[in-house]
């Protein structure tokens, strides 16, 4: 079996692969996502990402929601996943949009996780970029 370097992360003792699908939302559910806040929350998750090596499969930021997939190395719990794009983009979008401030927390502590072992990627990926968001 051949395996590509492209699909597979390569470490000192293992090959493999592992996506999880992460949602959450804002605070009360408020519609806050948009225009220069939408902007700069991809910048944000783009940059975490870029620094811990992960990769940002899809993202869609609806509204008063987030979806993103996200290739990570299988040794960073899911949780930490989470943690550093909840907790530099509330740090960094509450301190560059004062109307932010108007809610207890950006964040509601809770998030949606599933990993993307028994359904493809692609799937999940045509899930995320359908337009239903927006409705």
């Amino acid at each position: 079996m051949k395996v590509s370097s492209r699909e597979y992360r390569h470490n000192n003792h293992s090959v493999g692969s592992a996506t999880v699908h992460l949602v959450w939302i804002p605070k009360r559910r408020k519609r806050v996502l948009v225009g220069d806040v939408k902007l700069r929350l991809s910048q944000i998750l783009t940059e975490v990402a870029n620094e811990k090596k992960w990769i940002i499969k899809c993202l869609e930021i609806a509204p008063d929601h987030v979806h993103v997939l996200v290739e990570y190395d299988p040794s960073t719990p899911i949780n930490s996943i989470v943690k550093a794009f909840k907790g530099r983009s509330s740090r960094y979008l509450r301190l560059e949009f004062p109307h932010l401030l108007k809610l207890p927390t950006l964040w509601t502590h809770a998030y949606f996780y599933d990993t993307t072992g028994k359904v493809s990627s692609a799937i999940i990926e045509a899930y995320i970029n359908d337009p239903h968001h927006y409705k």
